[in-house]
């Protein structure tokens, strides 16, 4: 038997590879004609937004300079921003209906500083804008755009949204003309720490990191939006999902250092994740999980791979009862905000230890994943989502080249999902087998440019040596590499380990950090209400600041450092390093059922 197959992956990336450069002609042309007059909405780090038209001469100083006189907000020592993105001059790349945020520079920014809103007669600035608008091309959001339409009426009856009292960021159920929830919206400014949170988790500003160091405040929006997108054919049941700019009377609005209320609600605009709500009986923390479809925790397993998700927990399963089918249910999976950090860090997967995530795939599973291409995915994102970060992209495309790697290799869902998930006892926590691949990786391509490094510095040091006869010779072994006090200065709990740091010489022993683990779930810190249970993280509404929040685990792969030269050869070493992973997962994996098996011998 072969150690090591041929990679499933590698021809299809060159080849859409190839095909991205041949559709830049297209693309090229798309963004000629959105050059043409754009709506985009430009939110401050305090969460106030601004709807405006794009003329064909403005730039990055215009948008500043009507932003500072409708909403009298200092713009002088901010920067637009657009994703990874800070705008100048040229606005081209700008799409319709696009959300842009207005940040303070670094060196302008003060971490003692807290993030205050507006007030007076500039918080209550009128928009006469229509109550929702989805950003983005609505065209690929036609399942839901007939559900706006039904709460925007529904909103001109008097039918107002309800505020979720559970959880600890900002959700509205918002409702049809006849009083039925029907979507929930949840604002990006009223996330976990954002300025405008009313549950009392404010002291951050927007795009800083939140409450998890990977994803940064007023960012989950998108992701849920992303983790519908990817779920192509519905294949895993996530539930329509888009991006809005929405404005209503009922969100709430924080003013003064303690995140007081303002007296009187008026109308204002939010930038927020709106997805269509499904009536449900129970989440899967209420019920055993025996009769879940094998084929359901299957879909939900292949999708939080492929998108790196570090929050599936029993509350964000939904469980519906099919009528006339007794004993059968649908799960439906919700909450996707903290996917695709834009580091490796350590996932949960609630699903890992359930027997249905033991049994092989399915061949029509298999032939789903076969299908993937991460290449495709990543360029459906930009378009879709041009505000999503690289670093975001970057992780969703080595995790779904993991998932097709591991599955053509035979690996079930529980083994895919122990190799990506951290080992963790007492306080010391080690990478997990995805991430010591993917160290592995990077440290070969450090050994091949310290190799050329070093062949440059060994020809001169020999015409050196010809000049110098009595050059004095020094023993390797007393020299100190300056590596070394790399290796003994350890990082503080909340600091992150950057890869690109790491030398090619690696101590023996116990390297890796030590560090605090953030709760296995957020779902650990429920106390909150269980009815509708559609909401972020289903977890308490204890009033706390963002200085106390809790210790975030290390991150010991970063792929954003990366230029696009070693990215592709980062994959390629990765796909070469997998399969040995793969051999040894199997082996533990059969030592493991053998042991169980011999445990009950008399």
């Amino acid at each position: 038997m072969t150690t090591k197959l041929e990679s499933p992956v590698k021809t299809q990336m060159v080849v859409t590879l190839i095909g991205g450069l041949l559709n830049r002609d297209c693309h090229e042309s798309t963004r000629q004609n959105l050059a043409r007059r754009r709506r985009v909405f430009v939110q401050t780090e305090t969460g106030c937004v601004l709807g405006m038209e794009l003329e064909r001469g403005d730039n990055a100083h215009t948008v500043k300079r009507r932003l500072q006189l409708a909403l009298s907000v200092p713009t002088d020592q901010s920067s637009l921003t657009f994703g990874d993105r800070i705008l100048n001059n040229d606005l081209s790349a700008i799409r319709n209906h696009s959300p842009l945020l207005l940040a303070r520079n670094a060196m302008h920014r003060s971490s003692s500083t807290p993030c205050l809103s507006p007030t007076g007669k500039n918080l209550l600035q009128k928009d006469q804008s229509d109550p929702i608008e989805i950003l983005g091309c609505p065209n690929n959001f036609a399942r839901i755009d007939e559900l706006v339409k039904d709460i925007v009426a529904a909103i001109k009856k008097g039918v107002d949204p309800i505020p979720v009292h559970s959880g600890l960021g900002g959700a509205y159920y918002f409702r049809n003309i006849s009083g039925e929830s029907v979507a929930i919206v949840k604002p990006t400014d009223e996330e976990p720490f954002a300025p405008n949170n009313p549950k009392g988790f404010v002291g951050k500003a927007l795009g800083q990191p939140g409450l998890k160091s990977s994803v940064r405040v007023g960012e989950t929006g998108f992701r849920e939006v992303a983790a519908y997108l990817l779920d192509y054919d519905h294949f895993a049941n996530v539930p329509p999902t888009v991006l809005v700019k929405v404005a209503h009377q009922i969100f709430n609005v924080n003013y003064g250092v303690n995140g007081d209320k303002i007296q009187k609600k008026k109308r204002v605009s939010k930038i927020a994740s709106l997805q269509q709500f499904i009536p449900h009986d129970y989440d899967a923390g209420d019920c055993g999980t025996s009769s879940f479809p094998v084929a359901a925790v299957h879909r939900i397993g292949i999708l939080d791979i492929r998108i790196f998700n570090t929050d599936r927990h029993a509350g964000n399963l939904l469980v519906k009862k099919l009528d006339g089918e007794f004993g059968q249910v649908e799960l439906i999976p919700i909450d996707h905000g903290l996917c695709l950090p834009e580091q490796l860090e350590d996932p949960y997967f609630e699903w890992i230890h359930w027997p249905q995530a033991s049994i092989p795939f399915s061949e029509d599973e298999l032939e789903y994943i076969r299908n993937l291409n991460p290449i495709c995915d990543s360029e459906m994102l930009k378009m879709e989502l041009p505000m999503i970060r690289e670093a975001c992209l970057r992780v969703l495309v080595l995790c779904t080249i993991f998932l097709k790697e591991a599955t053509a290799f035979g690996l079930c869902l529980a083994e895919i999902g122990e190799m990506m998930s951290r080992e963790f006892g007492g306080r010391e926590e080690k990478p997990s087998e995805l991430e010591a691949v993917c160290l592995e990786a990077r440290r070969i391509i450090e050994d091949l440019n310290m190799s050329n490094v070093e062949a440059e510095e060994g020809n001169e040091e020999f015409l050196f040596d010809i000049d110098c006869e009595n050059a004095m010779i020094v023993d390797p072994s007393l020299v100190i590499s300056s590596d070394f006090f790399d290796q003994v200065s350890f990082p503080t709990p909340t600091s992150i380990v950057k890869v690109a740091d790491i030398r090619p010489v690696r101590p023996e022993g116990n390297w890796y950090k030590t560090a605090s683990k953030l709760s296995v779930s957020l779902k650990n810190i429920d106390v909150g209400e269980r009815s509708q249970q559609q909401i972020i993280g289903t977890v308490s509404a204890i009033r706390r600041s963002a200085n106390d929040q809790l210790p975030t685990s290390i991150s010991f792969v970063k792929v954003a450092d990366m230029s696009e030269e070693q990215w592709i050869l980062f994959l390629e070493k990765v796909r070469e390093l997998l399969y040995p992973a793969f051999g040894n997962r199997r082996r533990a994996t059969i030592g493991q059922r053998q042991r169980l098996g011999s445990s009950c011998k008399f």
